[in-house]
């Protein structure tokens, strides 16, 4: 038996491609995180949001005790379609989470929009994209994650629950 035909050979080459092919997706995926993703900035406080229940969320008091992830969507995102319930479960869990709804209507059209579709996650509407101009939000989902009013993780695209989750766990440290 040739070594190309041995089947141990075979799977420690599919092998060897896998972890190539899986290094450059992190590669990539960073890269277009740092590329893409939002940035505040420097000097700037961070502001106190108006949720769509009538509330303020103080950002620096709520990334204080354990990190908070903002999450940044619109009605009108295909693959936030994907997320969105994700980071509703996560809230739902328990986790530290506000959302930022991105010219998705006036506040009636989201109030209905995410009536509709079961979600209940505190969520500021920047109606006008105002926020999301000065974070220099220019895709939807984004997400960052604040510790002590600091951003210290962004991402952008699709995330897991779980890939989520590992962002706060690391924040924490």
């Amino acid at each position: 038996m040739t070594e190309t035909n041995n089947p141990t050979s075979r799977w420690r080459r599919w092998g060897k491609e896998a972890l190539w092919l899986l290094l450059f997706a992190v590669i990539l995926t960073t890269a277009l995180d740092l590329w893409r993703g939002p940035t505040l900035p420097a000097g700037s406080p961070l502001p106190a949001l108006t949720l769509q229940d009538g509330s303020t969320a103080d950002l620096q008091a709520l990334s204080r005790d354990k990190p908070l992830l903002i999450y940044y969507w619109a009605s009108w995102c295909g693959v936030c379609r994907f997320t969105t319930p994700t980071v509703e479960q996560l809230w739902q869990d328990g986790g530290n989470v506000l959302t930022v709804a991105l010219r998705s209507g006036n506040d009636e059209q989201l109030r209905r929009g995410m009536a509709s579709k079961g979600l209940r996650f505190p969520t500021h509407n920047d109606e006008q994209g105002a926020l999301a101009a000065h974070w220099q939000v220019s895709v939807t989902p984004s997400f960052l994650i604040l510790k002590d009013g600091k951003v210290v993780g962004t991402t952008t695209g699709w995330s897991s629950r779980w890939g989520l989750k590992l962002r706060l766990l690391w924040a924490s440290w």
